[in-house]
């Protein structure tokens, strides 16, 4: 029993020694490895170049105009003369209030004023008449004055039955419901035959115009603090015709091919959210875009004259949330660096501290190599192919190790 116990630990220690020799020859063969070739890696190098900032914002789009139709005079509807939904012309007759009533006033009005008027023409004979009598006494002076003073009382009368005239008409003119502006009709809140009240609270319809079309888009209060202050440094160049120049993005991510315009910023920050509204306007012939669309409007701010961009794929984080690169460094080895990144350009991050002109941003390969190790550079091939290669040589194949070992 003893001696099959002994056997047992004695190959048991065996076996142990084997394993560990073959590991410490592992271990030699990727020494050996290791140091037959630097590991290669795809690099970027960083120039300035000049490139448009851009913003991008959420908004809802909004009508140019908007009238609400409502009756100025109270009756019967006796017609609707728009198809909803359509588009009309200002100063078209929408609705047509029964007009008898209004009618007959006009008439009583334009009557009252023609029997002023006539009366008029005798009180003024009379005192042309009594105007040469009291030169010579004929009349007194009392008469004179009398009927000087008709005269213009009678003039009063006929000024005011004009204007209760016109009143007239300009209340038989309001039974013909018109378009205060153009554009896209909605539906009616009246049918033929209802009773319109003057200045009623509820809307006839309602009239939206359509081209062009308002963009209100928010915008954070830091952000342009921020891009105020790089304009100050002389870091964007604010000025020039591309300034205002506003693209949109529709809610199924399409593009809209037509550009707008900035119109203006609003001047009070909500305390709520901390934004402003940004308002631009759009072209819009065709009414693709319709108020309370959800849209997103990319605004050019200014121009970075020396922007340095660094691939996304080529900036990872720290255990502490910064954004690092790992460049190569004039000896030929990985050095890590924290940056500062502003925002994203494309597949790019625009950065604004931490990197310099000419530096090799490392962008393939950084998973094989670390702070301090020497490096083989090769350029990155945006097109993958060339970079997709080197990405494959930073882990060293099995094959060569073999040889490297015998040699040992």
């Amino acid at each position: 029993m003893k001696s099959k116990y002994g056997r047992t630990i004695f190959w048991t220690l065996a076996l142990v020694t084997v394993f560990l020799m073959l590991t410490a020859c592992g271990r030699s063969k990727v020494g050996n490895g290791a140091q037959g070739g630097a590991p290669e890696v795809a690099v970027v190098v960083v120039q300035p170049e000049r490139v448009p900032v851009v913003t991008e914002l959420p908004g809802r789009t909004s009508a140019h105009l908007i009238a609400e139709v409502r009756p100025q005079v109270s009756g019967i509807i006796q017609k609707r003369l728009f198809t909803e939904g359509s588009d009309v012309k200002a100063g078209q007759v929408l609705y047509q209030i029964d007009p008898a009533t209004y009618e007959a006033a006009h008439a009583g009005a334009r009557a009252a004023l023609a029997r002023a008027e006539a009366n008029v023409v005798s009180i003024r004979n009379r005192v042309e008449r009594y105007k040469e009598l009291v030169t010579i006494n004929a009349v007194s002076k009392q008469d004179y004055d009398d009927a000087t003073a008709a005269l213009k009382q009678a003039e009063a009368e006929v000024e005011a039955n004009k204007a209760a005239t016109e009143a007239a008409r300009i209340n038989l003119g309001f039974t013909r419901v018109t378009a205060p502006i153009s554009g896209r009709i909605g539906k009616s809140s009246m049918t033929v035959g209802a009773l319109a009240t003057a200045h009623q609270g509820i809307a006839f319809t309602t009239i939206q115009q359509l081209d062009p079309i308002y963009v209100d888009a928010t915008q954070s209060s830091a952000n342009l603090l921020q891009l105020k202050r790089y304009m100050a440094a002389g870091r964007i160049k604010g000025d020039g015709p591309d300034q205002a120049r506003v693209k949109l993005v529709l809610e199924d991510g399409t593009p809209y091919p037509l550009e707008g315009s900035l119109k203006f910023s609003d001047v009070t920050v909500d305390p709520s959210t901390g934004s402003f509204i940004v308002r631009m306007v759009f072209p819009n012939p065709k009414h693709t875009l319709l108020p309370g669309m959800y849209v997103r409007a990319i605004i050019q701010e200014g121009i970075a004259e020396r922007a340095i961009l660094v691939p996304q794929q080529g900036v990872s984080r720290d255990p502490k949330g910064n954004p690092v690169v790992l460049i190569v460094d004039g000896a030929g080895k990985v050095e890590q660096r924290v940056i500062a990144v502003d925002r994203a350009i494309g597949d790019k991050w625009l950065v604004t501290s931490g990197i310099m002109p000419g530096d090799q941003v490392i962008v393939e390969g950084t998973q094989k190599v670390r702070p301090g190790v020497p490096v083989k550079v090769v350029p990155f091939d945006a097109g993958q192919k060339g970079s997709t290669e080197a990405g494959k040589t930073t882990q060293p194949p099995a094959k060569p190790v073999q040889p490297a070992a015998k040699a040992k």
